[in-house]
């Protein structure tokens, strides 16, 4: 135990120091230890719960004995604050109503990580629930972080499992190359890749015409997230590939 009565300022800093890289140290391997736990591998939600609260306290204990190096007795302080105290939970209200609202979310598993949902006209798959908001990776990998109270007082999309991915590439082609056949040579490699998904199927749109060329819209679905800018670099390069060659190629 670090004590808390110590005069010389030198000291008192290093002992500072300490209280911090001790908690540094702490909340790391909290970390690591509940993300080799077997037992929750197939459910990551319960990971982040647990880990959160783990977290808070070690902050909070650390607070408490930072504050006490400079003689301050944070409980006792917050009991004779009053109505200062008072306002300050009213400020703070909307931290404590997603606090609230992701120990609700996480206990009751209305939305687990992995799950694809849609709220605000904003999709993607949960990649986190921590106490204060949930992060959705929408389809374009953008990480939207959508605060607990939002899911908890608003109606909400639930996609089923598995949920697939679109991805789509504009392709301009050259005026001496013919359409069709692009359009069904592309059609073809993209249902030749098991990852990419034949419900819905993949298709290209026309989208305008130039003096120098045509241009398109390649669209897939793959079914799985991580797999999309995989895949948009390989559709991309059996396009290039076909322009190159200038006829079909198998």
């Amino acid at each position: 135990m670090i004590p808390t009565t110590i005069d010389d300022a030198t000291m008192k800093l290093l002992a500072i120091l300490a209280v911090i890289f001790l908690t540094f140290i702490m909340t790391r391997l909290v970390a690591y230890v509940m993300h080799h736990m077997k037992r929750f591998n197939k459910d990551m939600t319960a990971i982040y719960l647990i880990r959160d609260i783990i977290s808070y306290i070690i902050y909070f204990a650390a607070l408490m004995t930072i504050l006490q190096f400079f003689g301050i007795n944070l409980a006792g302080t917050l009991l004779s604050l009053g109505i200062v105290g008072i306002a300050v939970t009213f400020a703070a209200k909307d931290i404590i109503s997603n606090l609230f609202s992701g120990i609700i979310l996480i206990l009751g598993r209305s939305v687990k990580v992995g799950d694809t949902i849609e709220i605000n006209g904003k999709k993607g798959y949960v990649e986190r629930i921590s106490l204060r908001s949930t992060i959705i990776i929408d389809d374009y990998g953008v990480k939207n972080h959508i605060p607990n109270s939002i899911l908890t007082n608003n109606e909400y999309l639930e996609y089923k499992d598995p949920e697939v991915y679109r991805v789509d590439i504009i392709a301009g082609l050259p005026l001496n190359m013919d359409n069709e056949e692009f359009i069904k040579h592309i059609i073809k490699k993209m249902e030749s890749y098991p990852e990419i998904s034949d419900n819905p199927k993949p298709n290209v749109f026309s989208k305008e015409i130039s003096f120098k060329q045509s241009k398109f819209k390649v669209s897939f679905w793959v079914k799985n997230f991580n797999d999309k800018d995989k895949y948009k670099i390989i559709i991309t390069n059996d396009i290039r590939k076909y322009i190159q060659s200038g006829e079909n190629y198998e």
